[in-house]
C-alpha cells in the first residue's frame, strides 16, 4: 500500500470563513483514528447491474486491509440511500451502525497493529442518478442512437461511495483491485485495467442471461477513478512504441462509430510522446490505455478514460476555447490526469489543485510541442478569460471541500509564470518530470509539491505560492511615468499580500529586462523615450497591471 502523511486530526464540524460544514461533510473528508487506523492494500469489488431497475443488486466489496494501530472498530463509506446487508468477517457476521455515509463495523477482538485482514460487505440499491456528469455525478443511464443501453458512471467529489462501499477518502488507495461486473447479455462491461475474462452466465434472481466480466488493477487506484461502462461496445487496439517497450492503446467505442474513432483517435499516440518527453512514461504500463466512448463528456479514470466529446476538436466542437488549434481537448486533458490526478494524487480535494492545474498545463505543454513556443504562449494567455478569482484555489481542509475552479486555468498560469521565473528551460522541465516521478503511485499534499520545488530551483517561492493559492486576487503591478523634457522615470510597486516581491519584466521600446518591485514605490530611470512605449510583459506572467496617473 502506497505510503501516506497523516494529516492533523481535527474532530470537530468546520465553519471557515463564511462557509458552513456539516457533521456529514467532516465525516467524509476528516481523517478520524476510525480511518486512519487502517489501511486498504485491496479491493474486490463484485457488483450485479439490474439494468431496466437502474439498481445494484446482491452486490459485495471485499475490502483487505492492513491494522495501522490497534483497534476493534473502524469506518467505511456507503452512501446512505444505498442498503448495506451483511459485513462478513472470518466465518462470522460483524455488527455496524450507520451516521450519514459512514458505516461504523466492530469487530469481536482486537485487530492488532501490523495484522492484515478482511471484511465482506454486501450492499445493494438505487445509486443516485447523474444530473449533469461528470460535474453532479452518479450513474447516467443512457440509450446510444440505436436505443441500446448505454451506461457508465462518473463520481469524483460525489464520491465512490454513492455506488460501492469502501474506505472513500484520496488518501488511502490500494495497492491493486479486482472489478467483476455482471449486466444483462450482449451487452459488453468495460472497467479499469485489464480485461481477464468475459463470462454468459444465467441468473435466476434476474431471470435473463448476465454478461459477467472481470478486470483487474494492478496498480494504486484511486476510488473516484474506478467506473464501470455498459453497452453496444465494439473494441480495436493500437500500439505506442517507447523504446524498447511497447504500450497497449485500447479503444472501446459504440459500434456505429468504429471507423470515425479509428480516424480521431490517430492523435493519441504524438499526445503520449509529448507527455511522456515531459512528464516520463505512462504510469499504467502494464495496465494500458484506453479511451471508453460514455454518455457524458469526459473523466479521468485510469487507464480507461471516458470519452465523450463526439470526435470533435476543441471542446464540444468549440475552438476558441483552445484558440484556435485543432486537438480534441477531452482526450489530451483527461489523458494529462494520468500522471496528475490518477498517479499523483492529493491527500485531500482541498490541494486539487496539484490535479487539474497541472493537467491543465499538460495541456499548454502540448500544444508547445505539437505546434510551437508561440502557438502557447496564445493558448495559455488564452486561459486568462477563464479565470474568475472569486475565492481562494486552495480550499478548506477536512471537509470534503475543493477550492475554488480556478484551480484549472489560474494554476496552469501560475506555473507558466514560475516557468519565467525560474529563468531556466532545462531545469523547468528537469523538476516536472521530477515531481513526476518522485511522487508516483503515492498520495500527497500539495505542499510536498512546492517543497520540491522550492528545493530544486534553490529559490524560496513560498510567498508567490501564497499569493496565487490562498489569495483569491491577483498580484497587481502598478506603475507611473514621470516625464522630465524627454527623460522618463519609472515608479513602480506591487499592490499584494504581505512580503511579495516577484520580479518581473517590462520594455521600455528595446529589450525585455527585469525589475524587482515589492509593496514599496520604487524609480527607475529610463533614459530618453516616448512614454507610450513602455509596457510590462503580459503574455509570460499571470498579473493584473494599473498605470497611476
Amino acid at each position: 500500500m502506497r505510503k501516506y502523511i497523516l494529516i492533523v486530526l481535527i474532530l470537530l464540524s468546520f465553519s471557515l470563513s463564511s462557509q458552513n460544514f456539516t457533521r456529514k461533510d467532516s465525516l467524509r473528508g476528516n481523517l478520524t483514528p476510525i480511518r486512519t487506523c487502517y489501511d486498504v492494500t485491496f479491493y474486490d469489488l463484485f457488483i450485479i447491474i439490474d439494468i431496466p431497475e437502474k439498481s445494484i443488486e446482491r452486490s459485495y466489496n471485499e475490502i483487505h486491509f492492513e491494522a495501522i494501530t490497534d483497534f476493534n472498530h473502524f469506518q467505511i463509506d456507503m452512501a446512505n440511500n444505498m442498503d448495506v446487508m451483511l459485513i462478513e468477517f472470518e466465518e462470522g457476521k460483524l455488527e455496524f451502525n450507520r451516521e450519514f455515509d459512514a458505516v461504523y463495523v466492530y469487530f469481536p477482538r482486537t485487530i492488532k497493529k501490523g495484522e492484515q485482514a478482511k471484511i465482506k460487505v454486501w450492499y445493494g440499491g438505487y445509486p443516485k442518478e447523474a444530473v449533469n456528469p461528470p460535474w453532479d455525478g452518479g450513474f447516467s443511464w443512457e440509450k446510444d442512437e440505436n436505443k441500446k443501453d448505454w451506461i457508465g458512471v462518473s463520481c469524483q467529489g460525489l464520491g465512490a461511495s454513492t455506488w460501492w462501499p469502501c474506505k472513500d477518502h484520496q488518501s488511502d488507495e490500494p495497492d491493486s483491485m479486482r472489478i467483476t461486473c455482471s449486466a444483462k447479455y450482449p451487452n459488453k462491461i468495460i472497467a479499469n485495467g485489464n480485461l481477464r475474462k468475459d463470462t454468459a452466465i444465467w441468473s435466476d434472481y434476474l431471470n435473463c442471461w448476465l454478461n459477467q466480466s472481470e478486470w483487474f488493477v494492478s496498480y494504486p487506484i484511486n476510488n473516484y477513478n474506478v467506473s464501470i461502462n455498459i453497452g453496444d461496445y465494439v473494441h480495436f487496439s493500437d500500439v505506442y512504441v517507447s523504446g524498447d517497450d511497447s504500450l497497449d492503446l485500447s479503444y472501446y467505442v459504440l459500434s456505429y462509430n468504429e471507423e470515425k474513432a479509428k480516424e480521431h483517435f490517430q492523435q493519441v499516440k504524438p499526445m503520449m510522446q509529448c507527455f511522456e518527453n515531459y512528464f516520463g512514461k505512462y504510469p499504467f504500463w502494464n495496465d494500458g490505455y484506453a479511451l471508453v466512448e460514455t454518455p457524458y463528456l469526459g473523466m479521468e479514470h485510469q487507464s480507461a478514460i471516458a470519452y465523450g466529446n463526439d470526435y470533435l476538436p476543441g471542446y464540444h466542437g468549440s475552438r476558441n476555447f483552445i484558440a484556435g488549434l485543432d486537438f480534441d481537448y477531452i482526450i489530451v486533458h483527461e489523458s494529462g490526469h494520468e500522471w496528475w490526478g490518477n498517479s499523483i494524487t492529493t491527500n485531500d480535494i482541498a490541494d486539487m489543485w496539484v490535479q487539474e492545474g497541472f493537467c491543465t498545463y499538460s495541456e499548454v505543454l502540448y500544444v508547445e510541442c505539437m505546434h510551437g513556443y508561440e502557438s502557447m504562449l496564445k493558448y495559455v494567455n488564452n486561459q486568462k478569460s477563464r479565470i474568475r478569482n472569486d475565492k481562494p484555489i486552495i480550499g478548506p481542509y477536512h471537509v470534503n471541500k475543493e477550492g475554488s475552479g480556478d484551480m484549472y486555468q489560474k494554476s496552469s498560469l501560475m506555473l507558466h509564470t514560475l516557468r519565467t521565473l525560474i529563468e531556466d528551460d532545462k531545469l523547468w522541465f528537469e523538476m516536472l518530470k521530477g515531481i513526476a516521478k518522485e511522487f508516483q503511485y503515492q498520495t500527497i499534499d500539495g505542499q510536498h509539491i512546492l517543497d520540491y520545488i522550492n528545493k530544486k530551483s534553490g529559490k524560496d517561492f513560498s510567498v508567490f505560492f501564497d499569493q496565487y493559492l490562498k489569495n483569491k486576487d491577483l498580484p497587481e503591478f502598478q506603475y507611473k511615468l514621470i516625464k522630465q523634457g524627454r527623460d522618463v522615470t519609472l515608479m513602480y510597486r506591487w499592490e499584494a499580500i504581505a512580503n511579495f516581491d516577484m520580479p518581473i519584466l517590462v520594455n521600455a521600446g528595446k529589450n525585455n529586462f527585469w525589475i524587482y518591485p515589492n509593496s514599496d514605490w520604487k524609480e527607475k530611470s529610463l533614459g530618453k523615450m516616448d512614454v507610450d512605449d513602455f509596457s510590462a510583459v503580459k503574455d509570460l506572467f499571470l498579473i493584473d497591471i494599473k498605470k497611476i496617473k
